[in-house]
């Protein structure tokens, strides 16, 4: 996703950073949190559901029951009955064939992520970040504060994750540029830009409220990881 230079550049930042606090930053850059299997089969689901009802709906109109229910007879009740069970099949079929046609459209990966809500997206890389996030937190003590940046490119989201400590003595406000930064350079097609500023702005955050120490802990790698 990266070449060589840009993830220099990234390394080169992240290594700055740390060189003036005693925080930690690390980036993840991933090109797919999820493949949305369920995003196909929600879609087929309410469209099967709401089409054919409303193609009854529409073509209501035509069948003359007052006639048939004026005039009586088992004869009329025999191919009343006909008539039902030709119009269950035919609206069975129907749902199944919409289902599976609209299954199959969505399932194409353009059309998925295009389909796909921005809610559920939010929270599948919301979710991604996290992990990473206390997997990281797993080689650090509690007092050592750490951030993390998290993107995902086909999902066109950043979340970022800091220490509580850093929350607390920062508030949100590097946290959102530094989120703004990340999704400006995916927009314009530059995520390694995007990635080099946000780290700077976590970088002057963590440098006035977190000095560095002596001597120098780097438990996490300065390389942007790519999933």
């Amino acid at each position: 996703m990266l070449i060589e230079t840009d993830k220099a550049r990234i390394t080169a930042a992240i290594s700055k950073a740390e060189a003036n606090s005693s925080g930690e930053v690390f980036c993840v850059l991933a090109g797919q949190v999820s493949r949305y299997r369920e995003v196909p089969l929600l879609w087929a689901a309410m469209v099967g559901f709401l089409v054919p009802p409303l193609l009854v709906l529409t073509g209501l109109h035509r069948l003359a029951l007052a006639g048939i229910f004026s005039s009586w007879t088992d004869e009329s009740a025999r191919a009343m009955e006909g008539l039902i069970l030709r119009a269950l099949a035919a609206y069975s079929l129907l749902q199944a064939g919409i289902f599976l046609c609209v299954a199959i459209i969505v399932a194409l990966p353009p059309v998925r992520r295009a389909l796909t809500p921005g809610q559920l997206r939010q929270y599948r890389v919301r979710q991604a970040a996290r992990r990473h996030f206390v997997a990281a937190g797993a080689r650090l003590s509690d007092a050592e504060p750490h951030i993390l940046i998290f993107a995902s490119l086909d999902d066109r989201r950043v979340e970022l994750v800091a220490h509580d400590a850093i929350h607390r003595a920062v508030g949100d406000g590097p946290w959102n540029a530094a989120v703004a930064a990340v999704v400006e350079g995916m927009k314009a097609r530059r995520p390694a830009d995007g990635m080099v500023k946000a780290v700077e702005i976590c970088g002057a955050a963590l440098a006035q409220h977190f000095p560095p120490e002596r001597p120098a802990k780097n438990h996490l790698p300065n390389t942007v990881l790519e999933t």
